[in-house]
């Protein structure tokens, strides 16, 4: 095994360990994206959910990017993922000057030059994308890119696991409630 190798299977490990160990949404995608900046030695990286209502992609997670460069502006989930919406991964090799990326002049002033969009899908649909972001241009390798996707993965499954326990959760709350005040009316008969 190489150094990147071990590297990636060490992020990877990490990764799969805290998800398993936690619901903790945030602890987990701060984990996520600090591994995958790390073990890729990127500039930053990022998570953003699809927003349904606004179509936008709203930030969950970063690492490396500034504040400035976070408040930018609302991200376009249709401009931004269109591709990545269909299960593919979509790269901006020049930030500057695609016309995929949004926000080019705040790209250059931030000091990015590539932008990859990896979806996070579950069952079929995407929830959102794994953004990595460089300070020069880059050629990912396969190797890179399915890490990328294979974590990408892992934080889906985190997410799609931190929403059905919070579902569950309301949901026992409200039976409770329902149930208490039912005892209670019952006492008072």
């Amino acid at each position: 095994m190489n150094s990147s190798q071990k590297r990636f299977f060490d992020s990877f490990r990490e990764v799969v360990k805290a998800v398993s160990s936690t619901l903790d949404l945030n602890q987990v995608m701060d984990l996520l994206v600090k591994n995958v900046t790390e073990a890729m030695e990127l500039k930053a990286c990022a998570v953003r959910l699809l927003n349904p209502k606004s179509r936008t992609l709203d930030l969950l997670a970063s690492c490396g990017l500034s504040q400035d460069y976070i408040r930018k502006g609302p991200v376009d989930a249709d401009r931004s993922i269109a591709s990545a919406a269909e299960g593919n991964i979509v790269v901006v090799r020049d930030a500057g000057k695609d016309p995929r990326a949004q926000y080019q002049q705040e790209a250059v002033a931030e000091g990015i030059s590539t932008i990859v969009s990896v979806p996070l899908s579950v069952k079929g649909r995407t929830i959102g994308v794994l953004r990595i972001y460089t300070h020069q241009p880059r050629d990912f390798s396969q190797e890179e890119l399915d890490f990328a996707q294979a974590l990408a993965e892992i934080g889906a499954i985190a997410i799609e696991n931190a929403r059905m326990y919070e579902r569950i959760k309301k949901d026992y709350e409200s039976v409770m409630n329902d149930l208490y005040t039912f005892v209670g009316y019952r006492r008072s008969i």
